[in-house]
């Protein structure tokens, strides 16, 4: 086995993880497509490659080999760090999830996991709020008022689902007592039974957080940022080229990371039920050792929390192709009528329960 110092292991799985993490979102794009013809009853794409699977690689091309074009009285600076930060900040925000368990070579051990810290959660959440920058950024140096209309669109939907959504997490963090987010993943792994997993003692915070999810996103029935009927295109009308592709990218980043995210936090993350009988029969009736078997039970976990992820991105798509957009009051009133006393309700019925033993 190659010997490499914990520093070595730790670099390869941050690489993986940014890797996987690019592979997924573009894909993302043909899944769309795929879906949306599905549901539509009509053909996806079919001409690039077997089944349409290269078509994400001939956007990309396309992306890359268009003009580059810069409105009059654009801030050129800002006009570019727009977007780049954009896709930065989505890409940084999936460095502390958790997509496995330990895997050991020899002497050596490490996490299937960026990087480990404590305030995993607080991470994502200071990463995330970054993100609206970009796109404010770039509406603004458009130089183009419907731009600049769905800039604060955005920053105004985020800034109010960003709420809901983080006392929607309170509750979780009542019940685990820790922002980490493998800490969190391993507090859900009694037995390996799916009854300790989060969404069965926190299913009115994991709804809360589900719909907080698709406005962080900017997902229909919430994209009112990128209204075609109302705003041209929002906050990137003026944008063309790769400069406009990594706005969209960002967008699939986005939806990957918090698809990983709700499966970590409420779903057990990377694990399944009957994982530790698996690793017992392995040893007792194969004769396995410990570290072989629990190596294959990390992968295993690994292929269930993708599965896990996998399905909340359906399920975003799903409802993109499924649902009609609301009005901007509508989706205002939601938010701060609706969702955030919902949130403060399940935090103090979260503490009654903890107070009487309940859960």
């Amino acid at each position: 086995m190659l010997e490499l110092p914990a520093l070595g292991w730790q670099s390869i799985v941050i690489f993986v993880v940014f890797a996987l993490s690019l592979l997924i979102a573009t894909y993302c794009t043909y899944a769309e497509r795929v879906i949306a013809a599905f549901l539509q009853d009509r053909v996806g794409p079919d001409r690039a490659g077997p089944y349409g699977l290269l078509q994400p690689l001939a956007d990309a091309v396309k992306m890359f080999t268009k003009e580059e074009f810069f409105p009059g009285g654009a801030n050129k600076v800002l006009f570019v760090v727009g977007p780049c930060l954009a896709m930065i900040t989505a890409l940084m925000s999936s460095a502390v999830i958790p997509f496995g368990n330990t895997m050991s070579f020899g002497n050596n051990a490490f996490f299937l996991q960026g990087i480990e810290v404590n305030i995993g959660m607080l991470w994502i959440f200071g990463v995330v709020s970054l993100g609206v920058y970009g796109v404010m950024i770039g509406g603004w140096a458009s130089n183009n008022k419907f731009s600049l209309l769905g800039a604060i669109r955005a920053a105004s939907q985020n800034i109010s689902y960003e709420l809901a959504m983080g006392m929607s997490l309170i509750a979780v963090l009542m019940i685990s007592g820790t922002l980490s987010l493998r800490e969190i993943t391993l507090q859900q792994s009694v037995a390996g039974e799916w009854h300790a997993w989060n969404i069965v003692k926190q299913p009115l915070g994991f709804i809360i957080f589900l719909v907080c999810a698709f406005a962080e996103t900017n997902r229909t029935p919430f994209d009112l940022p990128e209204c075609e009927t109302e705003l041209v295109g929002g906050y990137h009308t003026e944008y063309s080229s790769m400069k406009l592709g990594l706005y969209l990218f960002s967008e699939y980043v986005n939806i990957f990371v918090v698809s990983a995210v709700m499966s970590v936090l409420y779903f057990g993350g990377f694990n399944f039920p009957f994982q530790y009988e698996l690793r017992d029969w392995f040893i007792n009736s194969q004769g396995w050792e410990l570290n072989s078997a629990q190596n294959l039970i990390t992968l295993l976990g690994t292929v269930g929390l993708f599965l896990k992820i996998f399905a909340f991105i359906f399920f975003f798509m799903w409802i993109r192709w499924t649902l009609p957009r609301f009005r901007y009051d509508q989706l205002m009133r939601l938010g701060w009528t609706i969702l955030i006393p919902l949130a403060v309700f399940n935090i103090v019925l979260t503490g009654a329960l903890i107070l009487f033993g309940v859960i």
